[in-house]
């Protein structure tokens, strides 16, 4: 059997397959659905300064290819994430890595979770840096489009926590190497890639954009071929861990990622409607990887032949 186990700059996985942010809940909505335990890792839904309740519904709706939303990165506040007991004490009785999804609406925002969770650090494998979803009117992808704030926000991060920094970026821009490499410079110790990519739907029987935040963001298999050219690009640009993500539904999606370069994947909208797709994504690496004479995951890492 190949060895699955993944180390991304310091964070230890027994596969390269995590349930991504804002897909997964904070995990206990899926306890009874998904064994954990057979999980690379788990990252939370965005925590944030203040408690947020997100858009105004209708904030989801399926399209061909994937699906928008508009959610708004509702969040209880760093205050109850910390305090109660469905949320980091859960968290940290799980048999896998924990990666909480930070973000804010201001630099000060970011630096204010990020030292809270330093303080709290026991049970966090890592912290995630959002900044380039495209789901609220403030901050986020302003800083993920921004390559001086982008790298701004990075430092700001790394100057108050020693936890292995993961910087999201945003596929809204045109040169996504650049991005890569200035907050990796800044401080970053892994980088994943991509966020969904602004979208919209209009109802032609009621003339009415079908989110009640008229835009939102797309996701699904519909971005996958966006979504491996930006990490193939990214993997030119640096030599940092890469999780790649954006439409993964089945292993051998996980696979192209990783072929592209991604060390690990991050899997998503597939698990709305599919939350037994992560154990048959860690599977069907593993066949994969016995089919091919390949001994760990690391083998197969960039090693398309482009």
């Amino acid at each position: 059997m190949a060895d699955l186990s993944v180390n991304l700059a310091g964070i230890v996985l027994r596969n390269p397959v995590i349930a991504a942010s804002g897909t997964f809940g904070y995990v206990h909505e899926y306890a009874d659905l998904v064994p954990v335990e057979r999980l690379g890792g788990v990252t939370v839904k965005g925590v944030s300064p203040f408690p947020s309740h997100g858009n105004r519904t209708p904030r989801t709706a399926e399209v061909f290819g994937g699906m928008l939303n508009a959610i708004g990165l509702q969040n209880p506040g760093i205050d109850a994430f910390i305090g109660k007991p469905e949320y980091l004490p859960y968290l940290r009785t799980l048999p896998t890595a924990v990666i909480v999804n930070i973000w804010g609406r201001t630099l000060g925002d970011y630096v204010e979770v990020a030292s809270r969770l330093e303080a709290e650090r026991a049970g966090i494998a890592a912290l995630e840096i959002n900044i380039s979803c495209p789901n609220i009117k403030e901050g986020g992808i302003a800083f993920g489009t921004d390559l001086a704030m982008a790298a701004r926000v990075v430092a700001a991060v790394r100057a108050v926590t020693t936890l292995p920094l993961i910087t999201k970026l945003s596929p809204n821009v045109t040169r996504i190497g650049d991005f890569a490499r200035a907050v990796v410079d800044a401080g970053s110790d892994v980088i994943s890639l991509i966020n969904t990519l602004p979208a919209m739907a209009i109802d032609i029987e009621t003339r009415r954009p079908r989110l009640a935040n008229v835009t939102g963001g797309l996701s699904g298999p519909g971005i996958k071929p966006i979504a491996v050219r930006l990490v193939y690009e990214t993997r030119r640009a640096i030599t940092a861990p890469i999780i790649g993500m954006g439409g993964i539904t089945a292993a051998a999606d996980a696979i192209e990622f990783m072929l592209a370069g991604a060390n690990a994947v991050g899997v998503g909208t597939a698990i709305f409607s599919d939350p037994g797709c992560l154990v048959r994504i860690v599977q069907g690496i593993d066949e994969y990887l016995d089919r091919h004479g390949a001994k760990s995951v690391a083998e197969i890492v960039g090693t398309v032949r482009a």
